[in-house]
């Protein structure tokens, strides 16, 4: 599992979705911006989180738990279910 680097702020977080809610672009391949980190914070349910690769990875996220999406690395999230999420978006203090 990725670590978040230390010394990020958090500048900026979505609602929370569930699954109906979630919109597609969310379950669609995207990415973040150059130094810009995401916390997949679940809060019910599971959710996958899924590089395509190659190879393809996924990672099952379980209510209490969070993933970590890197800078600039394309993804997208699976349903697994009912659910509860948001995306918190960080990055370094500008110098």
């Amino acid at each position: 599992m990725t670590r978040l680097p230390e010394g990020l702020h958090k500048h900026g977080e979505t609602r929370t979705f569930d699954e109906t809610s979630v919109p597609a672009k969310l379950l669609d391949l995207h990415d973040t911006k150059p130094g810009v980190w995401g916390r997949l914070v679940v809060e019910q349910g599971a959710l996958d989180y899924i590089v395509p690769g190659p190879p393809e990875t996924c990672e099952r996220i379980s209510a209490g738990e969070f993933g970590v999406i890197e800078p600039t690395v394309v993804h997208r999230v699976g349903l697994c279910g009912p659910v509860r999420f948001r995306v918190e978006f960080l990055s370094m203090p500008q110098a």
